[in-house]
Parts: C-alpha cells; structure tokens; sequence
C-alpha cells in the first residue's frame, strides 16, 4: 500500500497589489514547476480596480518545496498566506 498524497491549496492576500505584486511573481515564476493552478481575484467595477487582491494556487509536486512557496510569500510585506493541505490515496 502506498501513502497518502497531499493536496495543498494556498490562499494568497496582496496588499497594495502595485507595490507588492512585483517579489510575488518572481516568485511564483521560480516555483511555477510546482503550480498545477492559479486563480486570480480582485474587484473591477469598470471604474476601480482594488488595491487588494487574492490569489489561490494549487500546488503539486514536494510537499517541502510546497512549503517553502508560502513561507517565501508570507514573509512578503502585505502579503499574507492561508494553506489547506487534504491526504488523499
């Protein structure tokens, strides 16, 4: 029997989306091996776009190196990282 597998799922809140955005993506290009998916959220109402925004990335690959992503993003400044992580067979 095998073990379980990890699905892992960050949730990515950016502050002030011009100032910060620019360490997320370097970022998420040196990990882009391990993102299987990447959602991106913020309001637009045609006349504002939000200064804040929300990414959601789902990860594949080492769990460690998975890890490593969201602690990198998390010490960002105004960027604050939420992790799930489901076992799977």
């Amino acid at each position: 029997m095998t073990g379980k597998k990890k699905h892992v799922i960050l949730g990515v809140h950016i502050t002030d989306r011009i100032k910060h955005v620019p360490g997320v993506q370097d970022l998420l290009t040196e990990y882009g091996c391990n993102i299987k998916t990447r959602i991106g959220l913020h309001e637009v109402d045609g006349k504002v776009c939000s200064m804040n925004g929300l990414l959601i990335l789902e990860l594949v690959g080492d769990t460690a190196k998975c890890k490593q992503l969201g602690d990198k993003l998390n010490a960002i400044e105004g960027v604050e990282v939420q992790q799930m992580i489901f076992d799977h067979d």
